[in-house]
């Protein structure tokens, strides 16, 4: 192991700007594309990310690959990259080729949206290259590869478009149960929400629907000057650990549905707040007093298992005597 990833050779600012400029790739805005361009920064989250042999490594949003060439020389046994981009999609096996030609077995590049995976589409994949969620053919025999096969992701690392990092990390921990734990670099503003905890200025919607899956932290600042380009942002690293959800009668669904319900105006008693999900004020009221929850009180200042037990009083409906 040590010597292969020895022989491992990670992109720093030049290789990385020829190679877009070879491929005629620009940091796409929409996207929310922010190329880590410092090798010393990719070692750093690979080491903390604390990959073991038998992890298998799911990352969003390689680009052109300076993380992913971390990964495998950080031990990743196998590792799974999700690119919505077609074209770094495609060139992503032939740098990994070149730059770790004895890791690059353990490599699958799937072409897709991860907004879009499934469980499914993430069992088994066979080796090298495939697509996902993206129409028309990428010249790959219309198939995820040619060798090897897969198992289901564990770890998630990634540096997650900042536009769509919550959606993306949320949809992963619903559709891949396998995914255990994770380390995962996003807007530092971003980071502090959805590491907050009840009763903080920014905790909200994102902070508990997280912790519905997994517990959060923050695991360090990570400076605009190792992206290309430079954004104007701060960046975190946010390492998380999946957990069971809290005991409940309630659907996923339904305890989300009441969280969304009491954040959307944020400013007002969950009396009034939860009026219109409850049907009325009146009953918002019954069914959080038999909850055991103060009518009077805010939405940030319930954890994420007063809101499920509210969603189970509210699955079963009115009482009759």
């Amino acid at each position: 192991m040590a010597d292969q990833a020895s022989a491992v050779r990670l992109l720093g600012p030049a290789e990385i700007r020829a190679l877009a400029d070879r491929l005629g790739v620009r940091p796409s805005k929409r996207l929310g594309q922010n190329f880590v361009v410092e090798p010393g920064t990719v070692r750093k989250i690979a080491s903390l990310a604390a990959l073991e042999p038998q992890d298998v490594v799911l990352e969003v949003g390689p680009g052109l690959g300076s993380l992913t060439l971390a990964l495998l020389e950080a031990g990743a046994g196998q590792l799974v990259a999700i690119e919505i981009d077609r074209t770094l999609a495609g060139e992503l096996p032939q740098t990994i080729g070149s730059r770790a030609p004895q890791l690059a077995d353990r490599l699958a590049v799937v072409a897709g949206d991860a907004l879009q995976v499934a469980g499914s589409d993430l069992s088994a994949v066979p080796g090298s290259f495939g697509s996902l969620g993206v129409s028309g053919s990428l010249g790959v025999s219309g198939h995820f590869g040619v060798s090897g096969h897969f198992g289901a992701p564990s770890v998630l690392v990634a540096n997650l478009p900042y536009n769509v990092a919550v959606p993306v990390l949320l949809h992963l921990l619903a559709a891949l149960p396998t995914l255990r734990r994770g380390l995962v670099m996003v807007q530092a503003e971003v980071a502090d929400r959805i590491c907050a905890g009840p009763g903080s200025r920014v905790y909200g919607a994102p902070s508990v629907k997280l912790a519905w899956y997994a517990a959060a932290r923050s695991a360090g600042p990570v400076p605009r000057t190792v992206f290309w380009p430079v954004p104007n942002v701060d960046s975190r690293l946010v390492a998380f650990t999946r957990r069971d959800p809290p005991a409940t009668t309630a659907t996923r669904e339904e305890v989300f549905a009441v969280i969304d319900a009491a954040f959307r105006q944020r400013r007002k008693t969950l009396r009034a707040a939860l009026s219109g999900w409850a049907g009325s004020a009146p009953e918002a009221e019954r069914l959080l007093r038999a909850a055991d929850i103060d009518p009077g009180a805010r939405g940030e200042s319930l954890g994420v298992g007063e809101f499920a037990r509210l969603a189970a009083v509210h699955r079963e409906g009115p009482r009759t005597l």
